[in-house]
C-alpha cells in the first residue's frame, strides 16, 4: 500500500478547499444576477410641454401637457391632461380639444380619454365624450362611447363619432333621443 505523504495531502486538501470556494463564489452571484431588476418606466420625462406643430410657416395646431413620458416602444403618455388647439391655414384658431389624459402611440394615433371636451369656436358647438382618437395624418377625430353635441339650437346624443379635427363637420353614428327638424 502507498504511502502519503503530507504534502500530497495538503496539495489534495488544497485544490478541494479551492473548488468548493468557487463553487460558493458561483452560486452568490447566481443569486445577485436574479436580484438585478429590468427597467421598465419612461426613457424621458418632458414637465410642462408646450408644442407647436406647423404646415408651410403656418402654425396648425398648438399641443400642452403637463406631463409627457416617452416610453420604450416610442409611445408617448399624457397621464396628467392634454390640450391641443387647432388653427386654419390662416392662423386662426377654430377648435380646441382637451382631455384628463392621452396616448400619442408610435403609430401617430392619439387617443384621449377622461372628460372629453372638443369645442368648436366657430360654431359654438362643443362635444362631450370619455374616449376619442385623433389621426393627425387624416385629420380626423373619431370614437365608439357615447357622446354628447351641445349647439347653440339643441343637445344631439348618440354612440359613436366621425368629424374633423376641427369639429367643422361630423357624424353621429347611432344618433338616439329627439332630434329638432328644420321647416
Amino acid at each position: 500500500m502507498p504511502t502519503r505523504t503530507p504534502t500530497f495531502v495538503s496539495l489534495r486538501l488544497f485544490i478541494l478547499t479551492g473548488l468548493l470556494m468557487a463553487l460558493l463564489v458561483a452560486c452568490g452571484e447566481e443569486k445577485e444576477a436574479k436580484k438585478m431588476v429590468l427597467y421598465k418606466g419612461p426613457l424621458s420625462e418632458v414637465n410642462n410641454l408646450d408644442m407647436l406643430f406647423s404646415d408651410s410657416a403656418k402654425v396648425r395646431i398648438h399641443l400642452k401637457a403637463p406631463l409627457q413620458l416617452e416610453l420604450e416602444n416610442g409611445d408617448r403618455t399624457f397621464p396628467k391632461g392634454v390640450f391641443i388647439e387647432f388653427y386654419d391655414e390662416k392662423g386662426v384658431k377654430t377648435s380646441t380639444l382637451k382631455a384628463n389624459k392621452g396616448i400619442r402611440y408610435a403609430n401617430n394615433i392619439y387617443y384621449v380619454q377622461g372628460n372629453v371636451i372638443v369645442h368648436n369656436l366657430e360654431k359654438n358647438e362643443t362635444l362631450n365624450t370619455e374616449e376619442l382618437n385623433w389621426k393627425p395624418d387624416t385629420k380626423k377625430i373619431y370614437t365608439d362611447k357615447f357622446v354628447t353635441i351641445k349647439t347653440p339650437e339643441s343637445v344631439l346624443k348618440g354612440t359613436g363619432l366621425d368629424a374633423e379635427q376641427d369639429f367643422s363637420r361630423y357624424h353621429i353614428r347611432q344618433p338616439t333621443g329627439i332630434l329638432p327638424l328644420e321647416q
